[in-house]
């Protein structure tokens, strides 16, 4: 697997363990709809949380959450539509976004809630 693709890995899994740890409950993993793919679905409380993993190997060339252009939403929202209605969920819907710079041997994480807005 190329050393970009094991980056990405690794901060799904560190970004599924931080949502853990603060209460969240994992509902899908890389669900996948027409061109998108949301990495995490999760749930606390009475919202439903569509989270974007981003994991840079440095922010040299910028911070992670620069990285979601408006297309990616747009699909995002679309294949977040689809899951709700296929569902049949009545719940507030809330995108977020996972930044993961790793650092040396650590990796940084900052959760950025309503990172952008559907439109």
């Amino acid at each position: 697997m190329a050393q970009h693709n094991e980056l990405g890995k690794k901060g799904e899994q560190l970004a599924v363990d931080f949502l853990i740890e603060n209460n969240y409950d994992i509902v899908q993993q890389n669900y996948r709809f027409d061109k998108a793919e949301v990495d995490i679905i999760a749930k606390k409380d009475n919202i439903l949380a569509i989270i974007e993993v981003k994991t840079r190997s440095t922010s040299d060339f910028g911070n992670p959450q620069d990285f979601v252009k408006p297309k990616q939403i747009k699909n995002l929202v679309k294949a977040v539509d689809e899951y709700v209605t296929e569902n049949n969920l009545n719940l507030e819907v809330r995108f977020d976004i996972i930044a993961i710079v790793k650092e040396k041997q650590d990796f940084i994480i900052e959760h950025l809630e309503n990172a952008f807005y559907h439109f």
